[in-house]
């Protein structure tokens, strides 16, 4: 882990407009620059950089933050690993903590283990015929790192001799450990698939038998550093290429993996072993690209696309699916040279909710009025997880499939649906928001605003207000920071216009308590000359203490 004060060193060396130059052309704009926000596609540039501030902010699409996040945002990186970059490209020293070298020491026994098993490979024909016989070029299997695990006692020879902790081999799952507490090697005599993380570090392998064993692959156990649930096989290798294509190709194996990229499709990557699950939602959406579901046509290929494709179309994420039958996977169909089909399919998928539709149809004898009654039950139980918009879409695409009126197709919208990403069209007072800014700016002058206010009186903008007052992060503020039309104020414009939002607030606490009927006539009248008495103050130019009435 990086320390918090190597951070702040870093922090302080940065200047935000040298660190954004270097990706997007800035130019001058009065005290601040502009340009095209490199986040969403613009004519006219609404994307501000602020030196003073030391934040960016674009009033198109809502992205800002400081340099940190513009590095994590451009390059799609972690804060660790935007942190990490911008230390090396700033030649800043970054010091980590005591427990952050015990893990790259754990890291280091994955890395050597990693290197034993490529050696072995080119001493075990087996492996190597396998490789050949599935047609894996020599290129590939160096890209890839693809190796083979002995025996046991070879793999803990090799730990031994290399002075390697056992303990750090077992935390890592290069060993386990039986009943009796005796260490062995988890992959013996498999073809051996290093798994890396995003950010190109090894964190586990996946095996593959040779040997007939029951379980043909498996997986290194869970650990810190592996969770096969977030991990998608090849991700760090096509990373670019799914940037670059604006798509990426989600198989089911290692080997289909190996043998896309090899044929030129290098935005390929594989879960593993496991369904595509909400967990690796964060990863797909790095630089929002198409999804493509790339599965194998048997019963467990098709529901696994099904679930998946639910999903991913409920969650906003762009793609389809292709489904390989015949008994053929893509890794069959790059070995016979069959690249042109494959070219095809990618670039013309099904599209999510179509194929969703049609397996619901497929799951009933349509021509049973009962059947057909509960295709429709199911459709439009799956429609409801769409936002209007689709469900209006692909409500024609269900009545075509079933064959029935689209009238009969009766969808009651979710309520208070929002599609992520939009931007709240939530109107805005200007008064609130230079408080806000005000604060922001001269965070001093916030014990003296608790002192006669409450959240309450922040009509339109209290969510925004809570967080000032719970001094929570500056970062998403940016765009009231660099707002033109929303005023810093000074210490007596502050308080004057505090006293206009309580002479706001008061007035319609007067007309409310005017119209209860749940009170008897004395109390009524007790709380309406005491809310008119702090009006009257107010207008006098005090700064009246906040009650609530």
């Amino acid at each position: 882990m990086i320390e918090q004060n190597s951070i702040e060193n870093l922090k302080n060396r940065l200047d935000i407009v040298e660190v954004i130059g270097s990706y997007i052309e800035l130019k001058k704009s009065g005290a601040n620059y502009k340009a095209r926000c490199p986040f969403h596609s613009e004519d006219t540039p609404s994307f501000v950089v602020s030196p003073s501030k030391q934040i960016y902010h674009c009033f198109g699409c809502g992205a800002g933050g400081d340099a940190i996040s513009f590095v994590m945002s451009y390059d799609k990186l972690s804060y660790p690993e935007a942190i990490e970059k911008l230390a090396n490209d700033f030649n800043v020293p970054l010091s980590y903590t005591k427990g952050s070298f015990e893990k790259k020491d754990d890291r280091r026994v994955l890395e050597q283990i990693n290197q034993f098993y490529k050696k072995n490979l080119f001493s075990n024909q087996g492996a190597k015929d396998y490789l050949e016989n599935r047609g894996i070029y020599t290129s590939s299997i160096e890209k890839f790192e693809i190796g083979y695990a002995p025996s046991s006692s070879k793999t803990i020879s090799f730990l031994k001799e290399s002075l390697l902790s056992f303990e750090d081999a077992l935390k890592t799952g290069i060993l386990g450990k039986d009943e009796r507490g005796n260490v062995y090697a988890r992959l013996i005599e498999r073809i051996t698939f290093p798994i890396y993380a995003p950010n190109s570090k090894i964190v586990g392998f996946g095996g593959r038998t040779i040997s007939n064993h029951p379980a043909k692959y498996i997986n290194s156990p869970q650990t810190y550093l592996f969770n096969k649930s977030k991990l998608l096989y090849g991700y760090h290798l096509a990373r670019e290429s799914i940037i670059k294509k604006g798509r990426v190709i989600v198989t089911e194996g290692y080997l289909d993996v190996i043998m896309l990229h090899q044929a030129g499709f290098s935005e390929c990557v594989a879960t593993l072993g496991t369904a595509l699950t909400s967990e690796h939602l964060p990863l797909l959406r790095r630089s929002e690209p198409k999804v493509i579901l790339s599965y194998d046509g048997d019963r467990a290929g098709i529901e696994a696309a099904f679930k998946a494709s639910k999903m991913l179309i409920a969650s906003s994420i762009d793609g389809g699916v292709v489904i390989f039958d015949k008994g053929k996977d893509p890794a069959d169909m790059v070995k016979d040279g069959d690249i042109a089909t494959l070219k095809s399919l990618f670039n013309k998928p099904k599209p999510f909710a179509n194929f969703v539709i049609e397996q619901i149809a497929y799951k009933y004898d349509l021509k049973n009025p009962l059947q057909k009654q509960k295709a429709l039950k199911e459709g439009v139980e799956f429609l409801r997880t769409l936002s209007p918009l689709l469900q209006d879409e692909y409500k024609n695409y269900l009545s075509t499939i079933l064959k029935i009126d689209k009238r009969v197709i009766k969808i009651q919208n979710r309520k208070n649906y929002t599609p992520q990403g939009t931007i709240s069209t939530k109107r805005e007072d200007l008064a609130e928001l230079s408080v806000i800014k005000t604060l922001l700016l001269k965070p001093k002058l916030l014990d003296m605003v608790l002192e006669n206010i409450a959240e309450d009186i922040f009509r339109v903008h209290q969510d925004l207000i809570i967080k000032v007052i719970g001094k929570e992060d500056i970062q998403g503020f940016e765009g009231i920071l660099l707002r033109d039309d929303i005023n810093e104020l000074d210490e007596e414009g502050l308080k004057k216009q505090l006293r206009m939002m309580l002479i706001k607030y008061y007035q319609l606490r007067l007309e409310s308590t005017k119209a209860r009927d749940d009170i008897n006539y004395e109390k009524k009248s007790f709380l309406i000359r005491k809310i008119q008495d702090k009006i009257y103050r107010l207008k006098r130019g005090e700064i009246v203490e906040y009650e609530q009435i």
